[in-house]
């Protein structure tokens, strides 16, 4: 016998999976643009020179 589909529930694991998927990707964006930042404010300064 075939189980009766619970629409609700897969619903709602699509949309949490592709809620968790979006949010790594927001992370991956903004992480390396921070990493750039701070080595270019590093590569600005003469050495032996602190900020």
């Amino acid at each position: 016998m075939a189980r009766k589909p619970n629409y609700d529930f897969e619903r709602r694991e699509r949309e949490r999976l592709k809620k968790q998927k979006n949010e790594e990707r927001a992370r991956a964006k903004v992480a390396p643009a921070a990493d750039d930042d701070v080595a270019s404010d590093a590569a600005d300064q003469p050495p032996g020179e602190e900020g």
